[in-house]
């Protein structure tokens, strides 16, 4: 075989999203805008004795170092998309970021809970009218962030197929750089993080208010055990979400049901069947047909044509003399 011909079937693994670079662009400058009103807050509340405002701080420093994770993580992925040493590409970098954010939120919700009930215990003497102003400038910070981070694009693509034969047994499919079904969900977490920490500033506020016009001291930190608790639910949703997809677990049973539905037909099974997701918008599929009368890879894939979000098929035909394969008399 001609080199020319080998190099036609070749092809690159790249998962990246086609406002990868934008999305980098926008967190860094979020991380800015976050990082800086998470200080502000942070000196704010242990000058002027709010734990609420306090526990708003930290809990933004979460989401800056969360947003910091993201951006590095999209940083990482555009810089070795195409290192030959990431098998199925770097698409995946962003659930490794979500996963490790979710940590640093798991931790800072423990901290933000005893400070708290430490707190309810303890009373301390509270600034509201400074502390107030402070929370409501955050509060319009997160707002700002999450202006920046909404795309109303999640679902835009392009139907730019390639198609690849290795072998006499195997075809792969593979969707044209950077167009891909579905949304950013690197994006999409960063844009839920500001969201979340804007309602954590609205509870600050409304503590701070109660506190100040009818004297509920008391709200103020229960306002800070209610963020930690919503810091701590989030986190453990994130991590079970991102860990699902780092261990490769099947990204839905429907789908996959659908197509072993449409490979098992003329007396065709599917012996073994592999589906995982590999980036935002992107899944990989492999598949064993066994069959009495096996046809080409080729023909198995023009089965799956339309189902969305496949973009690395792998097809393996055996033949199989067994008669239970038979199909059945009609």
């Amino acid at each position: 075989m001609h080199t020319e011909s080998i190099t036609a079937w070749q092809h690159e693994h790249v998962f990246l999203g086609e406002k990868h670079d934008r999305h980098e662009r926008r967190t860094w400058f979020v991380v800015a805008l976050t990082a800086a009103m998470m200080v502000a807050e942070i000196i704010a509340g242990t000058i002027f004795g709010s734990m609420a405002l306090v526990a708003d701080g930290w809990h933004m420093s979460t989401h800056a170092a969360a947003l910091a994770i993201a951006a590095l993580a999209y940083r990482f992925a555009r810089k070795h998309a195409r290192d030959s040493r990431f098998s199925f590409g770097t698409g995946k970098m962003g659930e490794l970021a979500a996963f490790s954010s979710a940590i640093i939120l798991a931790l800072i919700a423990l901290f933000i809970g005893y400070e708290s009930v430490s707190r309810l215990l303890t009373p301390v003497t509270i600034q509201f009218g400074e502390a107030t102003t402070v929370a409501a400038v955050g509060l319009a910070v997160n707002l700002v962030s999450a202006w920046l981070l909404f795309d109303s694009d999640h679902h835009h693509h392009h139907g730019h197929d390639h198609h690849h034969v290795h072998g006499s047994d195997e075809e792969h499919h593979h969707d044209h750089d950077g167009h891909h079904h579905g949304h950013d969900t690197n994006i999409r977490a960063a844009y839920m993080h500001v969201l979340a920490d804007a309602l954590t500033s609205v509870l600050a506020i409304v503590a701070l208010l109660s506190g100040w016009i009818y004297g509920w001291t008391w709200l103020d930190p229960v306002m800070g055990i209610v963020g930690a608790l919503v810091i701590a639910h989030w986190s453990l949703g994130l991590i079970r979400s991102a860990g699902a997809v780092l261990l490769d677990t099947v990204p839905s049973q429907k789908l996959a049901s659908t197509i072993r539905h449409r490979l098992e037909i003329e007396g065709d099974r599917v012996a073994d069947l592999h589906l995982w997701r590999l980036g935002p918008g992107h899944m990989g599929l492999i598949a064993a047909i066994a069959s009495v009368r096996p046809q080409s890879p080729a023909a198995y894939k023009e089965r799956l044509a339309g189902i969305e979000g496949l973009s690395h098929v792998t097809i393996e035909v055996h033949a199989c003399p067994d008669p239970a394969l038979q199909p059945k008399a009609a």
